[in-house]
């Protein structure tokens, strides 16, 4: 569906993006994901055919989007992270302004402007002002007219920023509801929208991919190992000694802020669990709580990331 080849992109004598190379399938939930500068929002600008790469080639549905820009925007509805509406139309004329722009008319615009309120629920909100709606609404407004032509590629910039917690999961549910039939590219930095609607991740960073799989591949990829969550009730120290003396542990390190929680790290060997249980009974301390646990998308993140910078400081040393 998309197909990204050695695309690079300068700004002056800056690169924003480099040598990266994607495929991103039919009907999936993809996040791109990276902090405030690691080329997201240029990677999307470039597929949207809004500028051009310095080198390499994209192609949408099998068009090229150097010299089928075009054809490929038919096949894109995007919402971008500052989303251009008119304040002083009604939701229902603003809609209808968007599909004369992407060149429906008559009653097929009609039909259309039914459709996509219908499917972002702003049936009650069709005759309001966009001006006085809530900024989750508005969101609302911007991916019904990213859907109009219903294009079989949604991209989406930062599509909750700005929101409140209701919001959030309010436009969260939406772009799940909007996935499955549609091809759906999701920037953004914040990284629990990527683990709760995401099938795949690709993390950037530098202008670089630096890691691309599925949330639940990346931290069994990077995690080696069995992690386990213990909470125990004893002299915190001497608990810590002890537990990284079992053979077999590979190291032990605190689980929280809160006093006796601890991540236990081990190579694979969950027979270790009734070991550690015996150990915190006999030495008279209580066990409150043990558990597996899996790296979670943000010390995934992190670890990618600081990985990456201790590889850059050596090559420059």
């Amino acid at each position: 569906m998309i197909h990204i080849e050695e695309l690079t992109k300068y700004y002056g004598l800056k690169p924003a993006i480099r040598d990266i190379s994607l495929d991103i399938e039919r009907g999936k939930i993809v996040g791109l994901l990276g902090p405030n500068g690691a080329g997201k929002t240029t990677i999307l600008r470039i597929l949207t055919c809004y500028m051009q790469p310095t080198a390499g080639r994209v192609s949408v549905d099998g068009l090229d989007c150097r010299t089928q820009a075009l054809e490929v925007r038919k096949r894109i509805g995007f919402l971008p992270e500052s989303v251009p509406l008119y304040s002083d139309l009604s939701v229902r004329a603003f809609l209808g302004f968007a599909g004369t722009i992407k060149g429906v008319g008559g009653a097929a615009l009609r039909r259309e402007t039914d459709r996509v309120i219908e499917a972002c629920a702003l049936k009650e909100h069709r005759q309001r002002l966009i001006k006085h709606l809530s900024k989750g609404l508005k969101q609302r407004v911007g991916l019904a007219q990213a859907l109009i032509t219903n294009p079989p590629i949604l991209i989406l910039d930062e599509p909750t920023t700005g929101l409140d917690p209701a919001q959030i999961i309010e436009v969260r549910n939406l772009i799940r509801e909007l996935g499955g039939e549609r091809t759906v590219l999701l920037s953004t930095h914040i990284l629990p929208e990527v683990s709760q609607l995401c099938e795949r991740v690709i993390i950037l960073h530098n202008g670089r991919v630096r890691k691309e799989d599925t949330p639940a591949n990346l931290a069994r990829d990077i995690q080696r190992g069995v992690r386990t969550v213990l909470e125990v009730d004893g002299p915190q120290e001497e608990v810590r000694t002890a537990l990284a003396g079992l053979e077999g542990v590979s190291g032990v390190e605190p689980a929280g802020e809160a006093p006796g929680q601890w991540v236990v790290l081990s190579e694979g060997d969950t027979a270790l669990r009734p070991l550690m249980a015996r150990l915190i009974v006999e030495s008279g301390w209580d066990l409150r709580e043990m558990r597996s646990s899996e790296l979670s998308l943000e010390e995934v993140f992190l670890h990618l990331v600081t990985d990456e910078r201790d590889e850059e400081g050596e090559s420059e040393s």
